[in-house]
Parts: C-alpha cells; sequence; structure tokens
C-alpha cells in the first residue's frame, strides 16, 4: 500500500498509525508511507510558532518505508503542481516503482496535488481515503478553496470517515462513504490493574493542543464554578488565556505521549473545552477514547461526534445555560470499574474499529478498472486464457492470443511491464486448445494484464 499520510511518520502514533499497522497485520504487505508536506500558502504564525516537541517514535518497521517529499509552500496556486512535479520526481520515481512490485492499493489520509499525481498514474490500483478531519476548515481564503477542490477525488472507491459530519460534508460520494470512528490503545501504556478506580484528588483535566478552538471561556467559568477543585491543562500553547486565570488553574506544558497518559489517568474527570464551529463539527476527538479507557468521566462541549453522545455513560455534555457546579460534581462523584473498562478498551481498539469497515472485502470484490490493458511480455506468442492467481479462476473465459515481445506496446511507461510465463497444453473451459494460459497477480481494479 502507498499512503499519504496527514501526519509525519516520526508524530506519536495516530489514526494514520494505526491504520498501516492494522492494515500490515491483515494482508502481510509492504507500506511505502509518504510524509505530508505544506498544501497552503504560508501565515505568519508559521514563522512565530515553537518547533514540536522531539518524537519518540522508533525506527519504521522493516515492511514500512517513509519518504518526505520536497516541497515549495505554493500548493494552491495554479499552476504549482507543475514545478511541484520536478521537486516530486523521485518520490514519483519511489512511488511507481513500489506499486510495480506486486499488488498495491493506494490510500489517501490528506488531499493534495501529489496525491492526485499518483491516483492518475496508478489507475490500476485500488484506491481509499481515510477522512480525518475536514481538511478544508484549517484554511482560510484560496487555500481552503484548492483544498476543498483536492477533496473531490471520484477516482477513489472507498472513503472512511472518522465523524458523522464528514460524511454529510462528502454527501456528493455518499455511496463510497463508510463511518470509521476514531478510537484508542493505550493498554501497555496503562495497564486497567495501574489504574486508582477509588476515591482520587478532585481533579479537572484536559490532554492535548490549546489553539484557536479552545474555549477558554468555558474553563474560567468552570473555576470560578468549582473554586475548591484544581483544573489542570496540559499541552502545547498556540492560543494564550484572554486574561488572568483563576488559581485553580495550572497551565503545564506538553509532556511525551507517555507521560501524558499517565498525568491524565491522575484526574478524575477528562474536560473536551472546545468551541462551537466549522473546524470542531467534523471532529471526533480521540481524547474522549482515552478519559473512557482510563476510566474517566468526561465533560464536553456539544460539537461533533462527542454532540451525539448525550445519552452515554460517563458523558456530561454543556453549553451556557449548564449548571455547571452540578455538572462538575456529577462527573466528580462517577465512579467506574474494571468491567466496564475492559469492555470500552474491548470495542474501541483502532483494530476492531477498522475490522468492522468493509475497506478489505470491498478492495478484494471490486470490478477490473476499465483502462489501457498493462502489456506484458511472454515466453511464446499464441493463444491464452487470462487467471486470476488469487482465485484460480478464468476472467469470464477470456482469451487472448500474444505474438513475440508485446511488452510495452501501448508505449504506457508509468509502470515496467509485468513479466509472465505461460503453460503449454492448456485447454479452455470450451474444449478449445490453447498454447498456455496467464496467471495475474491481480490487486483490486488491476486491469488484466496484454
Amino acid at each position: 500500500m502507498i499512503y499519504l499520510s496527514p501526519v509525519p511518520w516520526a508524530s506519536f502514533s495516530q489514526r494514520s498509525h494505526h491504520f498501516v499497522n492494522w492494515y500490515h497485520a491483515q494482508t502481510q504487505a509492504q507500506v511505502l508511507w509518504i510524509d505530508p508536506y505544506p498544501t497552503r500558502l504560508p501565515a505568519h504564525s508559521d514563522f512565530t510558532r515553537k518547533a514540536a516537541a522531539p518524537s519518540e517514535k522508533e525506527r519504521p518497521p522493516e515492511w514500512l518505508q517513509v519518504v518526505k517529499p520536497k516541497v515549495l509552500p505554493i500548493e494552491p496556486i495554479p499552476g504549482s503542481g507543475l514545478l511541484q512535479t520536478l521537486l516530486w520526481r523521485e518520490v514519483l520515481k519511489k512511488a511507481l516503482a513500489f506499486a510495480a512490485e506486486s499488488s498495491c492499493m493506494i490510500c489517501i489520509g490528506k488531499p493534495s496535488k501529489l496525491a492526485l499525481q499518483l491516483l492518475e498514474r496508478l489507475p490500476e490500483s485500488y484506491a481509499t481515503y481515510d477522512a480525518m478531519d475536514d481538511f478544508p476548515a484549517f484554511y482560510q481564503g484560496f487555500s481552503r478553496r484548492s483544498m476543498a477542490a483536492h477533496e473531490r477525488l471520484e477516482r477513489v472507491s472507498k472513503i472512511l470517515v472518522s465523524s458523522t459530519a464528514i460524511g454529510k460534508n462528502l454527501s456528493t460520494m455518499a455511496d463510497k462513504v463508510e463511518l470509521a470512528r476514531n478510537a484508542c490503545d493505550i493498554q501497555e501504556l496503562a495497564p486497567i490493574e495501574s489504574l486508582a478506580l477509588g476515591a482520587k484528588q478532585q481533579l479537572l483535566g484536559y490532554v492535548g493542543t490549546i489553539a484557536s478552538w479552545f474555549d477558554w471561556d468555558l474553563i474560567i467559568a468552570l473555576a470560578q464554578a468549582n473554586p475548591d477543585n484544581r483544573i489542570q491543562l496540559i499541552g502545547p500553547l498556540f492560543t494564550p488565556p484572554p486574561c488572568l486565570l483563576p488559581g485553580n488553574v495550572e497551565l503545564l506544558p506538553e509532556r511525551p505521549y507517555a507521560e501524558a497518559i499517565a498525568a491524565m489517568a491522575t484526574f478524575s474527570v477528562g474536560l473536551i473545552p472546545f468551541k462551537l464551529n466549522r473546524l470542531t463539527a467534523s471532529v471526533d476527538p480521540i481524547k474522549y477514547y482515552e478519559y473512557r479507557s482510563l476510566g474517566l468521566s468526561v465533560i464536553s462541549t456539544r460539537f461533533g461526534e462527542m454532540a451525539l453522545r448525550d445519552e452515554e455513560t460517563a458523558v456530561w455534555l454543556i453549553d451556557e445555560n449548564s449548571d455547571l457546579r452540578r455538572t462538575s460534581r456529577q462527573a466528580l462523584d462517577y465512579r467506574c470499574n474494571v468491567s466496564k473498562i475492559q469492555e470500552f478498551r474491548r470495542n474501541n481498539l483502532w483494530a476492531t474499529r477498522f475490522s468492522a469497515t468493509r475497506l478489505l472485502s470491498d478492495a478484494c470484490a471490486a470490478p477490473l478498472c476499465p483502462r489501457q490493458p498493462i502489456d506484458c511480455s511472454i515466453s511464446s506468442p499464441g493463444r491464452y486464457q487470462l487467471n486470476d492467481i488469487s482465485n484460480g479462476q478464468p476472467l469470464d473465459d477470456r482469451r487472448t492470443t500474444f505474438t513475440r515481445d508485446m511488452a510495452c506496446q501501448s508505449g504506457d511507461t508509468r509502470r515496467p511491464p509485468a513479466v509472465v510465463e505461460a503453460q503449454a497444453d492448456h485447454t479452455l473451459a470450451d474444449g478449445s486448445e490453447c498454447l498456455g494460459k496467464v496467471d495475474l497477480g491481480l490487486c483490486p481494479g488491476t486491469a488484466p494484464v496484454g
């Protein structure tokens, strides 16, 4: 699989990392991971932003290669793809060679001109889009329109969406959309037996990025409604508080993921204080799954996928009319037990989430692509039957006649010619004779060779 990721491989494990791990576990296939690059014009904040904390990501496993495209931050500008292609020559060459080695799926984690080029150059590959965010919502003006245009991926056969709202945004391709919410795997970082499920310090907390979507007014109101309880905020700060914070609010810096989970486990209540806007309307926050996997109750605003969890156990949704003191008391008094945590973790593993989709089954059942056949080299000229080696069945009992050295006769140099071997004395299903059969290693959506 060629995976065009929305996040760098070297970042802490996110949906993308879990997706490729699941895919490899299911198929044993190799993965070419293409790191993301800027798909918008630069903003002033890009030059003043602090560098991200160093990652503790281990080296890629043997079955995964990572490539980093060279790029200029000009993607939204019309015609920029022509210039970028010169910088992408090595990436494109590596991707095409990788796809030529065996059957290959393409998964787009973030739309881009590079993704569109690969879809065009590999029309025989089954393609899917894993939409984890409303990407246009992150951009403004020209960059937003450019991303919205890239997201109309008509070439893909399957679209996984992480939230209901993203599915609605892609309603013009509704027949391809399947919901696959986010999930959480923290068993190794926080074994259930290590959790303190009894009486805790009365601590409300948040772990995550503090940026434009963070509702500072709500945090201040919560602190004022609960003066005897500490509120701990942990994470990188991109949008500072608008005023001096109440004394019971602690603002702590970003920390490595394992330490963040350990800090989260000390909370009594997990907070998700996000504003209601276009950006958050499509979010299914992973921190919800982390909080619940640690046995925490959750206080959240009514945004995105959280708005659908009003009836779930241990979830309190609040708005401008909520009694923050009463809600906080109820959430602080909540106690979870081991069996509930085990059930939640089991039902919300990343592997469970992706396996519940029809992605692989639909890929295997995909019809052959309506494209010009891939040419091949043969050992002898003559008449052959085309068989699919994945099931040993003839392809609609098709027969074709080859002449010697037919490799690349169509001039299609985007993929090296496949080399096939003839098996002599093969009899067709209708009883007629032919020189042999051509067994094809068909990936889903691959056109027959010859």
